[in-house]
C-alpha cells in the first residue's frame, strides 16, 4: 500500500492507496475531526464513537463498509485506525451536521477519484509517470514497455467495469488469477521474491515481466471481449485462458534461452536490495 497525506483548508488527512484493488482509504477520525470542526483528536474519536453506536441502531451498512489499517499518529507510531472509501465517506458526511459537508464532499470527489481523472486525461498522466521513471534512471526502452503495459491494463479494467466487475476485491482476483496463469506465482509471491513490501510490482519488473505481463492482460481482454465475458465467472474464464497463452510464450522462450523470465531483480534502492535491474 501506498501511504499518503491529502490535505483539506490545512487539514490533514491520512489515506492509503491499495494498490492491489486500486482503492484509496482515508482515515474517518480525520475527516470526522473536519466536520466537527474539532481541534482535540480525542473528541473527535468520541464523536465517531457516538455516531457509528448510532449509525448501526438505526440499521446503517455504514460502519460494516469500514475497514482497519496501520496510519501513523501525531507520536510517530502505526496505530490500527478506521478507514473509509470516499464512496462510503460522501455517505456519510450525510450524517454530521456541518457547515462543512458540501466543501468537504466536493474534496473527497476530487481527491478520492484521482486515478479516474488520470484515466480521463491519460496524456496528462502519462507524462507525469515517464518523468518519475527518467528521474529514477530507468532507460527509455523499459519506460516505453512500461507505459505500453499500462495503457493495455487500463483497457482490460475498463472492459471489466463494463462487464459487471467490480473495481477492488474482483479486479485483485481476476489479476491474480491471470498472473498465476503466465508466471507460474500469485502477485502477492511475486512480489515477495522480488523483497517487495508497499512497492508497486510492476514498477519493479524487468522489460521481459512487463512484456508477458501486457500479453497475458491483452490476450484476456481479446477473449473476454470475443465472447462477451459478463460477470465475474466468465471472466475467471476469459482470465485464465489469457494467462495460459501469455504462459505457453514463457516457456517456449525460456527452453530458447535457458533464462527464467520472473526473477528476483528489482529496482530498489541498494540499501533495500542486494540486485538492482539493469
Amino acid at each position: 500500500m501506498k501511504k499518503d497525506l491529502a490535505v483539506f483548508e490545512g487539514h490533514e488527512i491520512r489515506r492509503h492507496y491499495d494498490e492491489q484493488t486500486e482503492t484509496w482509504w482515508f482515515s474517518v477520525v480525520d475527516i470526522v475531526q473536519v466536520l466537527t470542526q474539532q481541534p482535540d483528536y480525542k473528541a473527535a474519536q468520541n464523536y465517531w464513537k457516538v455516531l457509528k453506536h448510532r449509525l448501526n441502531k438505526e440499521g446503517s451498512q455504514l460502519v460494516t463498509n469500514c475497514n482497519q489499517l496501520k496510519m501513523p499518529a501525531a507520536d510517530g507510531k502505526n496505530y490500527l485506525t478506521e478507514v473509509a472509501t470516499a464512496e462510503t465517506l460522501l455517505r456519510l458526511v450525510q450524517s454530521v451536521p456541518s457547515p462543512k459537508a458540501e466543501p468537504i464532499k466536493l474534496w473527497l470527489a476530487k481527491v478520492g477519484y484521482e486515478r479516474m481523472q488520470e484515466m480521463a486525461d491519460p496524456a496528462r498522466s502519462l507524462a507525469r509517470a515517464r518523468e518519475m521513471w527518467q528521474q529514477q534512471g530507468r532507460s527509455a526502452k523499459w519506460i516505453e514497455q512500461r507505459m505500453t503495459g499500462q495503457e493495455t491494463r487500463n483497457k482490460l479494467t475498463d472492459y471489466w467495469a463494463g462487464h459487471e466487475i467490480k473495481k477492488g476485491d474482483e479486479f485483485a482476483i481476476l489479476t491474480n488469477i491471470i498472473h498465476q496463469e503466465w508466471s507460474g506465482v500469485g502477485v502477492t509471491a511475486h512480489k515477495n521474491l522480488k523483497g517487495l513490501k508497499t512497492e508497486n510490482l510492476r514498477d519493479h519488473m524487468s522489460e521481459a515481466e512487463l512484456i508477458f505481463t501486457a500479453l497475458a492482460e491483452l490476450s484476456t481482454r481479446q477473449i473476454a471481449e470475443s465472447v462477451a465475458a459478463t460477470g465475474m465467472v466468465e471472466n475467471k474464464a476469459a482470465a485464465k485462458t489469457g494467462g495460459r497463452i501469455a504462459k505457453k510464450a514463457r516457456l517456449e522462450l525460456e527452453a530458447k534461452t535457458g533464462r527464467k523470465v520472473v526473477t528476483r531483480e528489482n529496482y530498489l534502492p541498494p540499501s533495500k536490495a542486494a540486485k538492482q535491474i539493469t
